[in-house]
């Protein structure tokens, strides 16, 4: 079956051929492992878990790849700033391998209660610095590169499709500051730190010796090395969130070409922005960011977050609010609900072999194969569920069958408890109260939300709650 995918680097839908037909490569630039990944990032690795799912439904065997970033990322795209992992160790007075353990950690168990499936290999840049050294020196060697007082640099003027992956206008575009504080000492605005040295006024807790000096790798650097080493130095499928297609990804095609002078990856795929209030994105600067974790302590099943995920495909932004999590919550309820009355009243197991000739499993695959259209997979599961003429093993043995691709664990029951909209309302009305100083108000709502069973707790990342 033919799968068309959505490739960045060409503006359109194609047929998707991988390098070889046994098994197909796939890169996701994993988290920077400083703070709480936040459900922005989380509708990324959803997205990417469905396509891997996806294929090998189809019968390929994947090689998945993730990387942990735990050094190197700098606040600033322009190369500029503290790195976030020395940052937060210093805020939180950790080590900078304690805090990459701590949040790797809280990353993976997101990732796992999404139902999300492990990578084959999951790596970690801090255990890469000599793959990383070995590719810069490569780049040098081809003659892409020069050195300033901070660091050594891509010259993004000597890479003849610089930008491909934006697309030349929109680079020709860019003005001095408009993406970066342009650097006096760079040559280009869009040239890019290999090797940052480590500063002379102070220690850092992760730098390495280099034939350039003691310093740390530049975040692009990290992916490239990394990916080329476990996947070869063209693969098939590279995935990420849309933000990084302008400086992230764009570097990282630079450099990985620059070094090998060949094709770095076929495909790539990035899923849209996940937004909240007032349309502006999900973001851990902008403060205004959810977890997973918030999820759990509200009570939510994590899984009606990948739900209420699947109601847009990733090509399109998805805004986020606490009634569309409740909607997707109850309709999940409900889908789960009249697959296990039909399970129960016929004594049917979800082991039986579907029957992959009928109208809705064409209907479904090729769903599934249109870049990834879930929405319209799902209704395709509802319109078997609704459909009478169909015997109840059928449908089980579909539901069963498509699950392996939703991955929405359809055949367990869940006693969820979402918030009503009333107490939404309440909770809202009490950070109303809080912020006007009205705190009589805001404890005659604590008491009113207590003696319907909540509890509230006033947290430095807001108020929390849970079932007393």
């Amino acid at each position: 079956m033919d799968i068309l995918l959505y490739n960045t680097l060409t503006k359109k839908k194609e047929k998707f051929k991988p390098i070889n037909d046994g098994c197909i490569g796939i890169y996701s630039c994993g988290p920077t492992v400083y703070n709480y990944a936040h459900i922005g990032n989380m509708r990324t690795y959803i997205f990417e878990d469905t396509l891997r799912r996806i294929v090998e439904y189809l019968g390929y065997r994947v090689n998945y790849v993730m990387n942990i970033t735990d050094v190197g990322h700098l606040v600033s795209d322009g190369d500029d700033g503290d790195d976030k992992m020395e940052m937060s160790a210093q805020k939180e007075g950790k080590s900078a391998l304690e805090i990459a353990d701590f949040y790797s950690k809280a990353f993976f168990r997101d990732f796992s209660d999404l139902n999300c499936v492990m990578p084959d290999i999951i790596c970690k840049a801090t255990r890469h610095i000599d793959d990383m050294i070995k590719l810069v020196e490569r780049i040098e060697k081809n003659g892409f590169t020069y050195k300033i007082s901070d660091g050594i640099y891509f010259d993004s003027s000597k890479f003849e499709n610089y930008g491909q992956l934006v697309g030349k206008k929109h680079m020709d575009g860019l003005k001095a500051g408009a993406r970066v504080e342009f650097n006096s000492e760079k040559k280009n605005l869009s040239d890019f730190a290999l090797w940052k040295f480590s500063p002379k006024d102070k220690k850092r807790q992760m730098e390495w010796i280099s034939p350039w000096g003691k310093g740390f790798p530049g975040w692009h650097i990290e992916c490239s090395a990394m990916s080329m080493k476990y996947l070869g130095e063209t693969f098939d499928i590279h995935c990420g969130g849309i933000d990084h297609v302008a400086v992230h990804h764009t570097n990282e095609i630079a450099q990985s070409e620059a070094a090998t002078g060949r094709k770095f990856v076929n495909y790539w795929l990035h899923a849209e922005f996940l937004i909240g209030c007032e349309n502006e994105k999900m973001a851990k600067s902008a403060g205004n960011f959810i977890t997973v974790n918030t999820f759990r302590k509200k009570n939510i099943d994590p899984l009606c977050y990948r739900y209420f995920c699947y109601s847009a495909q990733y090509k399109k932004q998805l805004e986020f609010s606490w009634e569309a999590l409740e909607a997707a919550g109850k309709t999940l309820a409900n889908l789960r609900a009249a697959i296990l009355k039909i399970k129960k009243e016929n004594s049917l197991d979800e082991s039986g072999a579907p029957n992959k000739k009928t109208p809705y499993y064409e209907k479904f695959l090729t769903a599934i194969g249109d870049n990834l259209n879930i929405p319209r997979a799902l209704s395709v599961l509802w319109e078997v569920l609704r459909d009478n003429s169909i015997p109840p093993r059928e449908k089980i043995s579909f539901i069963a069958d498509a699950d392996k691709i939703f991955g929405l664990d359809l055949f367990k029951e869940y006693s969820q408890v979402i918030l009503k909209d009333e107490i939404m309302e309440k909770i809202r009305d009490r950070e109303n109260a809080r912020k006007a100083k009205d705190f009589k108000k805001s404890d005659e709502i604590r008491k009113e939300l207590l003696k319907k069973g909540i509890v509230l707790e006033d947290t430095s990342s807001g108020t929390q709650w849970k079932n007393s």
